[in-house]
C-alpha cells in the first residue's frame, strides 16, 4: 500500500510529505534519500528497490492460487495459470490474428445457425480443472454445457482450436494437447501457418486420436459438428502465398 504522512518542514512552515510501502518509511522531513520539489518530498529510492518492494507483493513461483490469479490488474498480454505459475504466451502476430478471426467467424456462424451453443475466443479465462487455467485461441461449449458457461471463466469447452505460431508451438502440441484430452475436450483443431496444414483430433477412450491432417486444396472436416467444413486455402491463404 503506498501512504503518505505529513509533518512540518524546520522554519518553513511548510508541510511535507513522506511516502511509505506499507510500514517502510522511504522519506520525510530531513531524511537523507529524498527530494523536495515545491512542497512534496519525492523519494529517490533506487528503480530496483521500487521492484523488489512491488515483487513482495506477489505470490513467489509455484504458489500461485486461482484467488491471485483473478486479482491481477488487466494487461495486454494473454495470461495463463499452470502448476502454481504465470504464463504469459508471447504477443501474437498479425497472420494468427487473422487466421483466428478467420475461423472464429466461420464457426460461430455455423454453430448459430444450427443453435448448438456458444462460440468463444481468447482473451478468456477456461479453467480445464482447478488450478489450470488457459486461455484457447478460439473454443465451443454446446448448450448441452452452457452450466460451463462463466462470468469470470468458463469451464472445460467440447472444442478448441489453436493457431499454432513459433512461440506457441510447443506448448499448443505437446502441453496443452495432453491437458485438453485431460479435461475431455472432445476435439482440438491445430491450425499450423507454416506448414499449411489443419489437424483434428478427436478424444477416444482419455486420448486424442487423429481425425484427419489437410493441406492446400482441401476441407477439414469436424466429427463432433456433422456439416462443418474449413477450406484450408480459405484460411491460409495470404501465408501460402507468402
Amino acid at each position: 500500500m503506498l501512504a503518505a504522512s505529513g509533518c512540518a518542514g524546520q522554519g518553513s512552515g511548510v508541510n511535507r510529505r513522506a511516502w511509505r510501502i506499507g510500514d517502510r518509511s522511504i522519506g520525510g522531513c530531513g531524511m537523507k534519500g529524498a527530494t523536495a520539489v515545491g512542497t512534496v518530498v519525492e523519494p529517490t529510492i533506487p528503480p530496483l528497490e521500487w521492484t523488489v518492494e512491488v515483487a513482495q507483493l506477489w505470490p513467489p513461483r509455484g504458489q500461485w492460487t486461482e484467488a491471485d490469479y483473478f486479482v491481477l490488474p488487466d494487461t495486454n498480454r494473454f495470461v495463463e495459470l499452470s502448476g502454481g505459475e504465470l504464463v504469459m504466451p508471447p504477443h501474437p502476430t498479425e497472420t494468427h490474428q487473422r487466421i483466428v478471426g478467420d475461423v472464429y467467424v466461420m464457426l460461430r456462424s455455423f454453430v448459430e445457425d444450427h443453435h448448438l451453443g456458444t462460440v468463444r475466443l481468447a482473451p478468456l479465462p477456461v479453467r480445464l480443472w482447478p488450478g489450470k487455467i488457459r486461455e484457447p485461441d478460439i473454443f465451443f461449449v454446446t448448450q448441452e454445457h452452457s452450466n460451463r458457461i462463466g462470468e469470470q471463466a468458463y469451464g472445460p469447452p467440447d472444442l478448441v482450436v489453436e493457431v499454432l505460431s513459433p512461440g506457441t508451438w510447443r506448448a499448443d502440441r505437446h502441453e496443452k494437447f495432453s491437458e485438453y484430452a485431460q479435461a475431455a475436450v472432445r476435439e482440438y483443431w491445430m491450425v499450423d501457418p507454416d506448414a499449411c496444414t489443419v489437424e483434428v483430433f478427436v478424444l477416444r477412450e482419455g486420448a486424442y486420436e487423429l481425425l484427419g491432417k489437410w493441406g492446400r486444396g482441401e476441407e477439414a472436416i469436424s466429427e463432433m459438428l456433422a456439416g462443418f467444413r474449413v477450406a484450408v486455402d480459405e484460411v491460409l491463404e495470404e501465408s501460402t502465398a507468402e
